[in-house]
């Protein structure tokens, strides 16, 4: 631990100067050479960098924004290598030395209030509840790219799972709008006054995925200003990953802060973590997302004869646009679901004793009773939202979108949570996790598990668990993990994750590092960037 110390508190601050230093002994022992005139390189480079920029205007903004990966990668790239060894696996042993950060520089200007504004933004949200976050976080940043006024993103109600529910059903929007007051003016609805005065209705149009800021402000901006209400349908991922770092904050600051559920849902996802924690001191959270539409969308095959083949290929012909596929080569491939069988199966080889409790989140599990009962078997202590919630479950039943909002609860209060895909939800909770301390999150090597769960039947216990151990270095949410530019944004929200000071990190000999004392850092931090609960709407 000491040589770990010794590293993160090296005077560069990177491995670069290290290795710099390293070579800068190395030339000078081998022989007295002339010295290098570093001053003058980097002046012919500033020189040949003006030049360039002189033509192409782009090149100083490009080297500002990579600069600033650059140094955000520092911080990480002190920790490489910390996999190497055998890990604690209900917690991070150097998640202590990071904490989420989303909080507003000085230099980013105020709202625009919506006199003022170039007009007002609909968003009409696609998917299920996690997709459908990740599209409002992502129109907050939208609307403040547009100088637009927002009004209450539009919730799917047409998608797989047919949710009626509305904004107001699952989020406190009193909280989403006063908690992003000084960075974008929401608002409830256009006023009537607004739209009685228009000569045409709202323009509609749907942006490519993944877009960049520039893509609003040429093409989006001029629609908005002409017809003042710009409708924006099917948004989800519409918004590139790499912008810059203050709309990433934004980002992070509606996702993680501003996108808070109604009273209802919090205190029934609480008092489930509570009767969790009346058992157990701690607890495993499994995603298992073993649905059928999962299933049938993979085009995988789980063992269930002629049966399970009609069955999921039926579902599978809701998507007009899939292929058939070999179901075998797709395993093989790393691209199917793990069963839960084989979840639990993962969990005991890494090490979790079949006292562990688990909670398992899923909607209707394909196969039932039956298909969940190898997993009950390695994990007796086995629970679920319908065991613990009981009679207080029933107003939520008919509302698939606040069933899964609970399980969002429960998982992110969990000790260690267990994705079984790379869905949303898996995303969405493993970037909030690394956000609040980088908690414990396992996601399944998908490309070697899918062979070794094949041959699994050929290798004893030993192998068979030296091998899922060997594979998940790198899949246990260290915070090594992280890598500007990796992935989704919300599944590694780098820009949002900041080096703790090391006169902040508590002595692992005063206890663990993650318990109230080492976190209350990131927890003041959080009660600084959050307004009044009383915060008054913004006025249309």
């Amino acid at each position: 631990m000491s040589d770990k110390l010794a590293l993160l508190q090296h005077p560069g601050g990177s491995l670069l100067s290290h290795k710099h230093e390293c070579w800068k002994w190395r030339s000078s022992a081998a022989q007295p050479r002339k010295p290098i005139s570093w001053s003058l390189i980097c002046g012919l480079m500033l020189f040949c960098l003006g030049m360039i920029s002189l033509f192409t205007g782009h090149v100083a903004s490009d080297l500002e924004w990579y600069s600033q990966r650059l140094m955000k990668r520092r911080s990480y790239f002190k920790l490489e290598g910390i996999n190497k060894g055998p890990i604690d696996i209900w917690q991070s042993d150097y998640a202590k030395y990071f904490y989420g950060c989303s909080k507003r520089s000085r230099n980013f200007p105020p709202a625009i209030r919506a006199r003022s504004s170039n007009g007002y933004l609909l968003i009409a949200a696609s998917g299920g509840l996690n997709q459908q976050r990740t599209g409002i976080s992502d129109a907050v940043v939208v609307a403040r790219i547009l100088n637009a006024t927002l009004v209450i993103p539009e919730l799917d109600h047409r998608s797989y799972w047919k949710d009626d529910s509305d904004f107001a059903n699952i989020f406190d929007v009193n909280w989403f709008i006063s908690y992003l007051a000084k960075d974008v003016t929401i608002v409830r609805r256009v006023p009537d006054k607004f739209m009685r005065s228009m000569d045409k209705p709202p323009y509609t149009m749907r942006v490519p995925r993944k877009s960049p800021p520039e893509y609003y402000l040429d093409q989006v901006l001029p629609i908005l200003q002409r017809r003042s209400v710009l409708q924006l349908t099917k948004f989800d991922y519409r918004l590139a990953n790499n912008i810059n770092d203050e709309l990433q904050k934004l980002r992070c600051r509606a996702n993680y802060h501003a996108l808070r559920f109604t009273k209802p849902i919090q205190e029934l996802g609480q008092k489930l973590v509570t009767r969790m924690r009346a058992m157990a001191n701690r607890f495993i959270a499994v995603h298992l997302r073993f649905e059928p539409d999962m299933l049938a969308f993979s085009g995988c095959y789980f063992g269930g004869g002629d049966k399970e083949r009609n069955e999921l290929g039926e579902i599978r012909k809701r998507w007009e646009t899939l292929t058939d596929v070999d179901a075998d080569e797709e395993r093989r491939r790393g691209r199917c679901p793990l069963t839960p069988h084989e979840v639990g199966l993962m969990l005991r080889a890494l090490g979790f004793a079949n006292d562990s409790y688990i909670y398992v989140a899923s909607g209707e599990i394909y196969g039932g009773e039956e298909t969940l009962r190898p997993l009950r078997d390695l994990f007796p202590n086995f629970y679920t939202k319908e065991m613990l919630a009981n009679e207080d479950l029933k107003p939520f039943l008919p509302f698939s979108s606040r069933l899964a909002a609970i399980d969002y609860i429960v998982c992110d209060e969990s000790d260690v949570f267990v994705t079984n895909n790379n869905g949303n939800m898996a995303k969405i909770l493993a970037g909030r996790r690394r956000y609040m301390g980088h908690k414990r999150t396992i996601r399944p090597n998908a490309k070697r598990f899918g062979p070794l769960m094949m041959e699994r039947d050929e290798m004893d216990w030993d192998t068979f668990a030296r091998k899922v151990k060997a594979f998940q270095k790198g899949f246990m949410g260290e915070p090594d993990e992280m890598r500007p530019g990796r992935g989704e944004f919300h599944e590694y929200p780098y820009s949002c994750i900041c080096e703790r000071p090391l006169s902040d990190v508590v002595d692992n000999k005063r206890g663990d590092p993650r318990s109230e004392q080492g976190n209350q850092g990131l927890r003041e931090r959080s009660k600084e960037e959050e307004p009044a609960l009383g915060a008054k709407e913004n006025e249309a």
